[in-house]
Protein backbone atom coordinates (compact mmCIF):
# COMPACT_ATOMS: atom_id res chain seq x y z
CA UNK A 1 0.00 0.00 0.00
CA UNK A 2 1.34 3.38 -1.02
CA UNK A 3 1.35 6.11 1.68
CA UNK A 4 3.51 9.04 0.48
CA UNK A 5 5.50 10.78 3.22
CA UNK A 6 4.90 14.30 1.85
CA UNK A 7 1.10 14.22 2.30
CA UNK A 8 -1.27 14.55 5.26
CA UNK A 9 -4.20 12.19 5.83
CA UNK A 10 -7.66 12.13 7.39
CA UNK A 11 -9.22 9.24 9.29
CA UNK A 12 -11.86 9.12 6.54
CA UNK A 13 -9.06 8.13 4.09
CA UNK A 14 -8.60 11.40 2.23
CA UNK A 15 -5.13 12.73 1.48
CA UNK A 16 -4.05 16.38 1.43
CA UNK A 17 -1.12 17.97 -0.43
CA UNK A 18 -0.38 21.38 1.10
CA UNK A 19 0.86 24.17 -1.20
CA UNK A 20 0.82 27.47 0.68
CA UNK A 21 -2.80 28.30 1.53
CA UNK A 22 -4.12 25.84 -1.07
CA UNK A 23 -4.57 22.10 -0.66
CA UNK A 24 -5.16 19.35 -3.18
CA UNK A 25 -7.48 16.59 -1.94
CA UNK A 26 -8.07 13.01 -3.06
CA UNK A 27 -8.76 9.59 -1.61
CA UNK A 28 -5.96 7.32 -0.45
CA UNK A 29 -4.59 4.23 -2.10
CA UNK A 30 -6.16 2.22 0.74
CA UNK A 31 -9.60 3.76 0.07
CA UNK A 32 -9.53 3.20 -3.69
CA UNK A 33 -8.36 -0.39 -3.15
CA UNK A 34 -11.24 -1.09 -0.72
CA UNK A 35 -13.78 0.48 -3.08
CA UNK A 36 -12.67 -1.52 -6.10
CA UNK A 37 -13.25 -0.33 -9.65
CA UNK A 38 -14.46 3.29 -9.52
CA UNK A 39 -17.13 4.02 -12.12
CA UNK A 40 -18.44 7.48 -11.17
CA UNK A 41 -17.26 10.54 -9.25
CA UNK A 42 -19.44 13.38 -7.96
CA UNK A 43 -17.57 16.63 -7.25
CA UNK A 44 -18.68 20.02 -5.88
CA UNK A 45 -18.85 23.18 -7.98
CA UNK A 46 -15.95 25.62 -8.26
CA UNK A 47 -16.46 28.41 -5.73
CA UNK A 48 -18.48 26.17 -3.41
CA UNK A 49 -17.54 26.15 0.27
CA UNK A 50 -16.51 22.81 1.77
CA UNK A 51 -16.92 22.18 5.48
CA UNK A 52 -14.46 20.11 7.45
CA UNK A 53 -15.72 16.57 8.16
CA UNK A 54 -18.76 17.09 5.89
CA UNK A 55 -19.22 15.31 2.53
CA UNK A 56 -18.15 17.32 -0.53
CA UNK A 57 -18.71 14.62 -3.11
CA UNK A 58 -19.08 10.92 -3.69
CA UNK A 59 -17.27 8.03 -5.31
CA UNK A 60 -19.23 5.17 -6.83
CA UNK A 61 -17.61 1.82 -7.43
CA UNK A 62 -18.94 -1.49 -8.67
CA UNK A 63 -19.35 -2.38 -4.95
CA UNK A 64 -20.85 0.74 -3.35
CA UNK A 65 -21.32 4.51 -3.23
CA UNK A 66 -19.29 6.38 -0.60
CA UNK A 67 -19.17 10.01 0.46
CA UNK A 68 -15.87 11.85 0.29
CA UNK A 69 -15.32 14.14 3.28
CA UNK A 70 -13.63 17.54 3.36
CA UNK A 71 -10.50 17.35 5.51
CA UNK A 72 -10.50 21.17 5.92
CA UNK A 73 -12.79 24.20 5.60
CA UNK A 74 -12.40 26.28 2.48
CA UNK A 75 -13.50 27.33 -0.99
CA UNK A 76 -13.16 25.03 -4.00
CA UNK A 77 -10.74 26.60 -6.47
CA UNK A 78 -10.46 23.81 -9.02
CA UNK A 79 -11.95 20.44 -9.92
CA UNK A 80 -10.17 17.56 -11.60
CA UNK A 81 -12.49 17.62 -14.62
CA UNK A 82 -10.96 14.52 -16.31
CA UNK A 83 -12.43 12.39 -13.48
CA UNK A 84 -15.92 12.97 -14.89
CA UNK A 85 -15.10 10.94 -18.02
CA UNK A 86 -12.32 8.82 -16.50
CA UNK A 87 -13.11 8.07 -12.84
CA UNK A 88 -10.74 5.09 -13.00
CA UNK A 89 -7.87 7.61 -12.73
CA UNK A 90 -8.44 7.37 -8.97
CA UNK A 91 -7.71 3.63 -9.10
CA UNK A 92 -4.76 4.06 -11.45
CA UNK A 93 -3.04 7.02 -9.75
CA UNK A 94 -4.79 8.12 -6.51
CA UNK A 95 -2.01 10.56 -5.50
CA UNK A 96 -1.39 12.00 -8.96
CA UNK A 97 -3.86 12.13 -11.85
CA UNK A 98 -6.61 10.91 -9.51
CA UNK A 99 -6.76 14.04 -7.31
CA UNK A 100 -10.28 15.40 -6.81
CA UNK A 101 -10.36 19.08 -5.78
CA UNK A 102 -8.11 22.03 -4.92
CA UNK A 103 -9.28 24.15 -2.00
CA UNK A 104 -8.26 27.51 -0.58
CA UNK A 105 -7.91 26.91 3.16
CA UNK A 106 -10.14 29.03 5.43
CA UNK A 107 -8.08 28.33 8.56
CA UNK A 108 -4.55 26.95 8.73
CA UNK A 109 -5.57 25.44 12.11
CA UNK A 110 -7.60 22.81 10.21
CA UNK A 111 -4.33 21.18 9.15
CA UNK A 112 -3.35 20.32 12.74
CA UNK A 113 -6.00 17.57 12.88
CA UNK A 114 -4.57 15.72 9.88
CA UNK A 115 -2.31 12.69 10.26
CA UNK A 116 1.28 12.28 9.09
CA UNK A 117 2.12 9.28 6.89
CA UNK A 118 3.40 7.43 9.98
CA UNK A 119 0.26 8.23 11.99
CA UNK A 120 -1.98 7.17 9.08
CA UNK A 121 -0.05 3.90 8.72
CA UNK A 122 -0.55 3.21 12.45
CA UNK A 123 -4.24 4.14 12.17
CA UNK A 124 -4.70 1.69 9.29
CA UNK A 125 -2.95 -1.05 11.25
CA UNK A 126 -5.42 -0.52 14.13
CA UNK A 127 -8.41 -0.40 11.77
CA UNK A 128 -7.39 -3.64 10.07
CA UNK A 129 -7.01 -5.61 13.32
Amino acid sequence: MNIPEDLKYSKEHEWVRIQGNTVTVGITDYAQDKLGEIVFVELPEEGEEVIKDEPFGAVESVKSVNDVFAPINGKVLELNDPLVDSPELINDDPYGEGWMIRVEISSIDDLKDLLTAQQYTAYLAEELE
